[in-house]
This record gives C-alpha cells, sequence and structure tokens, in this order.
C-alpha cells in the first residue's frame, strides 16, 4: 500500500513528539507557540509599532535600535530616556532621527538641473540620479543597488547594511534598500534576512533545527525545557541542541567540549564488530537488542560488557563486577561511559529504520483481523523504544560526572531499570513478533512499553528532585 508523503512524514516522524510527552514536561508547564514565518513577521512589526506609538522613530531605526538591545523594549525605553540618547544612536549605528536630516538639507541646495560626481564610480550624473542617506553621503543609484545586492546576495547582511563611503558605519534604512534594488529575488532575499536576523537576536524566539522548516518557537521566558516543532523535532531552547534531558545544558556543553571527533569515530566502529567472549570468532551486530547469540559456539552474551548471559551482571555503572579492569583514573572512567554513550546512539539508529519493518508487521496483524487502531501499538510501542535509548544515552553523561552518594546509587538503579526494560522491549520487537503470535501482541506490548514509560518517569523525576535538593554534585 502507498503512502502519501505527509503520511510518510506523520507515521515516521514521531519519535520526538512522543518523547517530548514521556518526558513529563509539557506545554501546559513550559508555554510556547510553534510561529510561522508569516507569524514572525507581524510578531516583529507589532515589536516595532508599539515602540514607534511612544517613539514615534521610523520603522527602520526602531527596528535596528531593538535588534541591538535584543528586542528588549523596556531596555530600549530606560535608555531612552535616563542615558545619553546620542550614545545610544551612535552604539546602534543610527543618526539622531530627532536631528533635522541631512539628506534633505543637502537635496535642497541641489537643484534638478545640476550634476554630481559619484564618489564610487566616478562617472558625473544629474543630481536626480543621485541617492544619499542621513550621514549626509551621496552616491549615484547605480553604485547603491549593485553595492546593495552584493551585500545581500554574496554577503547575506541584512539589517545592518552599513553606509557605502568608507569609514562610516550607518546603518541603510530598510526603505532606501527596497527603493533603491529592483530584482524581486534580492528584495525576497532581503526580506527574509530581515526576518533571520529578528529570530536570531530576539531572545523569546529560536528556529527550529530541521532542515527546511520554516517555523521557530516562542516562549514567553527563557529556560532549559523541551520544545516541539510541528516538524515534530524536539529541541532544548535554551540551548538548541536536541532535547537532552535528564542532563543540563552545561554538562552537555562539557562533555561535547571533552568528546572529539576522533575518539567518536573510534567508538563507532568499536560498536559495529566484537569478539564473542566464549570462542573469540568476531560478531557483527546488526539489530538493536544488545542480547548477542554467536552463530559459532551458540553462546549468549551482552553486546556492551561482554560477559556470558549466565554470569551477567548490570552493567550501566562502572565497577570491578561490571569492567576487566577496575577503573581508577579518570581516562578509564571516560572510555567507560562513551562507549555506552556510543552504544545507546547506534541502537537509535538503527532502531529508527525499524518504522518500516513494524509497517509491513502492521500490514500481517491487519491481515489477522486486527483493526487498524489495534495495530498502532507497534508504532507507538517503537516511539517509546527510540524515547528511551535517547534517554538512556544521555543518562551515560550525567553519570560520568554525577560524584558518588547515596542519591546516586538510586539514580544507578533506575538507570539499570530502564536498560533492563528498554531492552526487554526491543527483544520482544525485533524477534518475538510473528505471524504465530500476532494474537498476543497488542496485550504483551503494550505491557512492555508502558512499562518503559514508567520507569523512564520514575528516573526523569528522580533526577529533577535531586536538581531541586542539590543532591547532585559533580564532578
Amino acid at each position: 500500500m502507498s503512502k502519501t508523503d505527509s503520511e510518510e512524514e506523520a507515521f515516521y516522524g514521531s519519535v520526538a513528539s512522543s518523547e517530548e510527552e514521556s518526558d513529563q514536561l509539557r506545554a501546559d508547564e513550559y508555554p510556547y507557540e510553534v510561529v510561522s514565518t508569516e507569524e514572525i513577521v507581524q510578531y516583529m512589526e507589532n515589536e516595532i509599532r508599539e515602540v514607534n506609538s511612544v517613539l514615534e522613530f521610523t520603522d527602520t531605526t526602531a527596528r535596528i535600535l531593538l535588534s541591538y538591545l535584543k528586542w528588549d523594549r523596556d531596555t530600549l525605553l530606560i535608555r531612552f530616556y535616563d542615558e545619553d540618547r546620542e550614545k545610544l544612536f551612535a552604539e546602534a549605528r543610527v543618526v539622531n532621527p530627532y536631528r533635522k536630516k541631512t539628506e534633505e538639507s543637502n537635496s535642497s541646495s541641489h537643484s534638478k538641473n545640476e550634476t554630481e560626481e559619484c564618489g564610487v564610480c566616478f562617472m558625473t550624473v544629474p543630481t536626480d540620479a543621485m541617492s544619499g542617506l542621513e550621514c549626509g553621503h551621496r552616491f549615484c543609484t547605480a553604485c547603491w543597488r549593485a553595492y546593495f545586492e552584493t551585500k545581500i546576495q554574496n554577503e547575506g547582511e541584512s539589517g545592518n547594511i552599513a553606509c557605502a563611503a568608507y569609514d562610516c558605519d550607518i546603518l541603510v534604512e530598510d526603505a532606501t534598500v527596497m527603493r533603491l534594488v529592483e530584482d524581486p529575488k534580492v528584495k525576497l532575499k532581503y526580506q527574509h534576512l530581515i526576518t533571520n536576523s529578528f529570530v536570531e537576536c530576539n531572545r523569546l524566539l529560536k528556529w527550529c533545527r530541521t532542515a527546511d522548516c520554516n517555523h521557530a518557537i516562542k516562549v514567553q521566558y527563557v529556560e532549559s525545557k523541551p520544545v516541539t516543532c510541528k516538524c515534530n523535532n524536539t529541541f532544548c531552547f535554551f540551548c538548541g541542541e536536541d532535547w537532552h534531558g535528564p542532563v543540563t545544558c552545561d554538562l552537555l556543553r562539557r562533555w561535547k567540549k571533552k568528546c572529539s571527533k576522533d575518539v567518536i569515530s573510534l567508538k563507532w566502529m568499536m560498536a559495529n564488530t566484537k569478539d564473542c567472549p566464549k570462542c573469540y570468532i568476531p560478531i557483527e551486530k546488526n539489530g538493536g537488542c544488545n542480547l548477542m547469540t554467536c552463530r559459532n559456539c551458540k553462546s549468549s552474551f551482552c553486546w556492551i560488557c561482554l560477559q556470558l548471559i549466565d554470569e551477567h551482571d548490570p552493567c550501566n555503572s562502572h565497577s570491578e563486577l561490571t569492567t576487566p579492569i577496575n577503573l581508577k583514573t579518570n581516562q578509564e572512567r571516560y572510555e567507560f561511559y562513551i562507549n555506552r554513550y556510543a552504544n545507546q546512539i547506534h541502537l537509535l539508529d538503527f532502531e529508527k529504520k525499524l518504522y518500516r519493518s513494524i509497517e509491513i508487521k502492521m500490514d500481517q496483524m491487519q491481515k489477522h483481523n486486527k483493526s487498524w487502531m489495534e495495530v498502532q501499538v507497534l508504532k507507538k510501542a517503537v516511539d517509546v523504544l527510540c524515547s528511551c535509548r535517547r534517554t538512556l544515552m544521555y543518562t551515560y553523561i550525567f553519570a560520568f560526572f554525577l560524584k558518588k552518594n547515596n542519591q546516586s546509587a538510586i539514580f544507578n538503579d533506575n538507570q539499570k531499570d530502564l536498560e533492563k526494560a528498554t531492552e526487554a522491549l526491543s527483544e520482544y520487537i525485533e524477534r518475538d513478533i510473528t505471524d504465530k503470535h500476532v494474537n498476543d501482541v497488542e496485550t504483551k506490548l503494550q505491557d512492555k512499553y508502558k512499562y518503559c514509560e514508567t520507569r523512564k518517569k520514575v528516573l526523569f523525576e528522580h533526577v529533577q528532585e535531586g536538581y531541586l535538593n542539590n543532591w547532585w554534585t559533580f564532578i
């Protein structure tokens, strides 16, 4: 059965949305809205209108001043009324709008029959073919047009195009650019760049990070909380990274700084092939479950720690029981956790691909008299599985920096329980859903993914409680 692109997007793109729900951090706790480009432009125009209703600037002057002050209206009003206005205008690179415009005074001194020399091309042109800014610099229309088009098309500048005169940093009015530029595509790009600059400078707005997505997130106040775009991408509003709960933005930044690309590449290579711990035959991992069976000697073992299943202990925390060598140095500790971190990335990447295979299984279930609604449990299970993988990935960062105390032991237990629940769900989805067991699938899957959600919720709530009560200390 073929699907439209929109149906496919809805089918395959639900991981982030499910993740946000299971993180127990919903929009009613952190209010935000997803806004389109048109709504962003309207928002910007409203901000400019609010300022101009009090200060009576031109739209461009208001926009430049607001942009300079990160679109904080209160700060602009305070600086305008309580501080040196001339200093504010100079810092923002605009001419004091309360002065008589230099351009007007210059223009009045020229007759339409006069000519002027352009300071760029040095051509003598009629005065009415010259244009100037409030700073007093005048050039021919053709040179201005070429200058603006170069700045917009080649340098991607908007909102901060300075005067073309040497050593003059006064910014050009939007109306001047739109009047002198003739190419509609250049005008459109200029407007897009202004909109982008508005979002980049406004602390209450952030673009969605998905390629080709033209939506942004608008919040009422800035916090490190997850926000989900209409394209189902979920990210942290504070730092802009993929949502990384239960790790703080600062810990994630420190982790990324510590991780080099070479080390990450090495771990990815290590994550694909390992030797059987019993017969030492190389085994390639081609599934998401960490329970492996050697085709040569039939031994079952854990992919992460390489212990035989009969002798296997939890391997989420470093100790003499879970690693061949006692971890005594910080580097060994780092190696331990980055292995597990990279492994979860590898598993998450694989399990995202399950969406295409489970569609086939869903069709099979419908052939066994299951309704469309009943078979959605399979898709929901993969949503939860991917969400738990991502959470586990970040718990290893948290564990790496975490100092031991009584509460850290509880965290390790919660992490271990989530690992076990996630592995059980992964194994069931990959191996146990067959035509023979199709009638039992719905109940068993619901039990397994709901248990995963419960364990994830317990882990998150404990970590959040620790942040609130200052239980956690980090290296």
